[in-house]
């Protein structure tokens, strides 16, 4: 199987149509399909529902793509790797992000050695934890950030040097707004936004044995994404603090949880990793920052 053929396989699952696709890859449409038909051969399955005017992927076609997107993805990654290995200017970073305003550390990283390595590209991915340690895991990432404990067997951290507080965010008019901080009473039959990671391991730290009382209205993975539900008054989210605008124009209010409940940030990697030159400058800069 060539990563040729994948890219080919993933032109035309992405355009849904052999002609658009042919064109993109600028090769003649038998060629195409005959590359498509060699590789449903191979596997011993049909990739494609053929239409009068379109084509549609099969089951084992959207497996196949899932797939065949980290194979491409990790083949263009290690021929960037390659190209800039002598590059003292440049080269490629690859990052997994969770939320947290302390991402700024290492965006004043990045920064730093922009300065010094102008031709330096970064690319970010967001997500939770299972999200970018998957990646992580399959080579796609340099870095990942975690709101988790890593596993200390399977990558080597950093832990951030701060914690992040928890808190809810809510219409700056209604009810809740008026206390100082909110307290698992204050959230008994409200209807809540969290992520689903953290509905399961950081907010049972804090309701306790009450967790059964509260109420997952919805989970979302991003922060921005929920606060729009609150502001339409569809319930309350618990996140971090300053991840949502709550300045008085926003029309949103942030109250701390009470008791205080925080999470610690860790920047992990794999253990026994070989990193790139500019991967190598990163984590020597992100050290010299923390130890700052």
């Amino acid at each position: 199987m060539e990563i040729r053929t994948l890219r080919y396989f993933l032109a035309v699952a992405r355009e849904e149509n052999m002609t658009k696709a042919a064109q993109l890859l600028h090769v003649t449409q038998p060629t195409l399909s005959k590359a498509l038909r060699s590789l449903e051969e191979e596997l011993g399955k049909k990739l494609f529902e053929r239409h009068s005017f379109s084509i549609s992927l099969t089951d084992e076609g959207v497996l196949l793509r899932d797939r065949a997107e980290d194979l491409v993805t990790m083949a263009d990654k290690i021929e960037r790797e390659f190209l800039t290995l002598d590059d003292i200017a440049g080269g490629d970073l690859y990052l997994g992000l969770g939320e947290s305003y302390q991402i700024r550390y290492l965006a004043r990283a990045i920064r730093s050695l922009k300065n010094l390595y102008p031709k330096i590209n970064y690319h970010i991915t967001s997500g939770d934890t299972e999200q970018v340690t998957e990646k992580l895991d399959k080579g796609l990432l340099d870095f990942a950030v975690l709101c988790d404990t890593p596993d200390a067997r399977k990558y080597n951290y950093i832990e951030f040097p701060e914690a992040d507080i928890w808190g809810v965010v809510m219409p700056a008019g209604c009810k809740l707004a008026k206390k100082k901080t909110v307290r698992v009473d204050d959230l008994v039959g409200l209807p809540l936004f969290c992520s689903q990671q953290s509905w399961q391991n950081d907010i049972p730290r804090w309701a306790g044995e009450r967790m059964n009382e509260l109420k997952l209205e919805g989970s979302f993975r991003l922060s921005y994404n929920s606060s729009l539900f609150v502001m339409e008054g569809l319930g309350y989210l618990l996140t971090f603090d300053k991840l949502i605008n709550t300045s008085e124009e926003s029309g949103l209010a942030f109250r701390p949880l009470s008791p205080r409940l925080e999470t610690k940030l860790f920047l992990i990697w794999n253990k026994y990793q070989t990193f790139t030159p500019i991967a190598e400058r990163f984590l020597e800069q992100i050290r010299a920052s923390f130890e700052g």
